[in-house]
């Protein structure tokens, strides 16, 4: 495919980058200005343009811009893009009609949302290889971007426009709230004496417990026990050594609780600590 980069930042690099790699032609890079532009040709090649210019003829035309800002850009480029076939987006929650403009100006037009952290496009680009990708398109550009994403080593899935929030909202449960509850482990560790470090083995077994088994049935220790004092003796500990890990201590064990079918054995004892 002839590929077209609309915003050269981490997530449009890294697909193009991936892209290249696979054998498609990265034919330009459009930024906000010339240098953003020359900045990311560097990196995947093709010509440097503006919003203003002409876009070259062209398979694809990838939008990799903030959200906020992919209606306005698709305003923009709309004018300049005759010769592309069509256009896509890569946000997980931004409706397709954000690309209206386009498609008045009859390029075919859908989503192409990356499932996966993309933190610098050389490290981006190799983690699309196994990752997930979201594909909002009727056919025949759903078939095309499904045969894009298999390009890339990607695995891709169909997502209705309308479920995109509920989507992306567990993306982000997915991707970021872990890292809150080992933000907290680690702060804990740390006061124990105790190296971060040592919790990898066991919190790389418990993620491969939860997608080999389901999250439910991967649910180990004091609160799926239902062993009370144990949990009671945490948070007298917690309270001691860093009590402003607390209250999210307490909001996880209520909600292990409530996941383990255990909320009326420990309600009471949560109860006082969130009056605490």
């Amino acid at each position: 495919m002839r590929i077209v980069l609309v915003g050269p930042g981490r997530a449009g690099l890294s697909l193009t980058l991936a892209a290249g790699a696979a054998g498609h032609d990265i034919t330009a890079v459009v930024g906000r200005d010339q240098a953003g532009a020359e900045a990311g040709v560097a990196l995947v090649g093709g010509a440097a343009l503006t919003t203003a210019d002409d876009l070259p003829p062209s398979d694809l035309l990838l939008i990799a811009t903030r959200d906020e800002a992919i209606a306005a850009v698709a305003a923009q480029i709309a004018q300049h893009a005759s010769s592309v076939a069509a256009a896509v987006h890569v946000s997980g929650l931004t409706p397709v009609s954000a690309l209206d403009p386009l498609a008045a100006a009859g390029l075919r037009v859908g989503s192409f949302h990356p499932l996966q952290t993309l933190p610098t496009p050389e490290a981006g680009a190799a983690r699309l290889g196994g990752a997930w990708i979201a594909v909002t398109a009727v056919e025949p550009l759903r078939s095309e971007l499904h045969g894009f994403a298999v390009s890339l080593g990607a695995a891709p899935f169909d997502l209705e426009d309308a479920r995109k929030p509920l989507y992306h909202a567990a993306a982000s449960a997915a991707a970021n709230f872990p890292l809150a509850a080992l933000a907290m482990a680690s702060d804990l560790f740390d006061g124990a004496g105790v190296p971060f470090a040592a919790a990898r083995p066991l919190v790389e077994a418990a993620v491969s417990n939860a997608f080999e088994i389901g999250p439910r049935p991967a649910l180990t220790g004091p609160v799926a026990r239902g062993d009370v004092a144990t949990v009671a003796t945490q948070l007298d500990a917690i309270h001691a050594a860093d009590p402003s890990w607390l209250p999210a201590f307490v909001v996880v064990v209520r909600e292990l609780a409530r996941l383990t079918g255990r909320s009326d054995q420990f309600d009471e004892m949560l109860r006082f600590w969130e009056s605490d």
